[in-house]
């Protein structure tokens, strides 16, 4: 039997019926577990019962997901309250994942609210208004369109010569699907923009703390992976980087 590398996939807390419920949108695992060819375990977002360095040590990586839920403005010094929907319990097992992560030399990945969390984690902080700002484009298609509509709405970002996302798509720029009301305010430091939207927006990131690997996108990889190999592409990176080659 041959044996892969184990990803851990963040859970978030949603209700389900009349219970609170870890979950995990199956098109994160199923697109991580085909195209990075690995076995994965969620990871429950409940810091009152265990500490992240409890399981990291028996992990090969890390993901951090999407979710519709934002990240509390208090935990990168904003003191409005913010738009919810809010996971306290998710933010507080992110926060413990990502030092756990790093002090590990485990690679650390991210996909929309993940790459909000890690750089908020890292000491950055965000903006609320990329949908709003007449400065910007509108990052998120308009209010009241079916699901899958949402998924739809698209933008160019540019790859930043030399990034390991230029390297690995060898390509200058990419179309990306962009659904997310929030976006990088402030970069943490020892972050490495891999990818800008026309209107100047991070939507990429890299770094290796520790000498590990750690990359982050604000667009949905996930969403549509079978026939697009942009998409995939992005998690073959996390295969390289679960076996230590990336």
């Amino acid at each position: 039997m041959s044996s892969r590398p184990v990803l851990g996939i963040i859970a978030c807390n949603r209700t389900v019926g009349t219970e609170i419920a870890q979950t995990v949108i199956n098109r994160y695992a199923t697109a991580a577990m085909r195209h990075a060819d690995c076995a994965a375990l969620i990871i429950p977002s409940l810091p009152d019962f265990m500490q992240a360095g409890e399981v990291v040590e028996r992990l090969d990586g890390v993901l951090l997901t999407g979710t519709p839920s934002n990240v509390e403005p208090a935990l990168y010094g904003d003191g409005s309250e913010g738009e919810g929907p809010f996971d306290p319990d998710r933010d507080r097992m992110m926060l413990d994942l990502v030092e756990a992560v790093i002090a590990s030399q485990r690679p650390l990945f991210g996909i929309c609210r993940g790459f909000q969390e890690i750089n908020v984690a890292l000491g950055g902080t965000l903006r609320r208004d990329t949908s709003a700002s007449e400065h910007l484009l509108h990052h998120h298609a308009p209010d009241g369109v079916a699901f899958d509509a949402m998924f739809d709405h698209r933008h160019k970002v540019d790859l930043v010569a030399g990034g390991l996302l230029a390297s690995a798509y060898d390509l200058p720029s990419l179309d990306v699907n962009s659904v997310h009301y929030q976006g990088i305010g402030t970069l943490a430091q020892g972050l490495a923009v891999e990818a800008r939207a026309p209107d100047g927006l991070i939507e990429a990131y890299s770094a290796r703390p520790n000498g590990a690997p750690l990359l982050a996108v604000q667009w949905h990889p996930e969403w549509a992976t079978d026939g697009n190999d942009q998409s995939k592409a992005y998690f073959q990176l996390l295969g390289r980087a679960l076996r230590g080659a990336l």
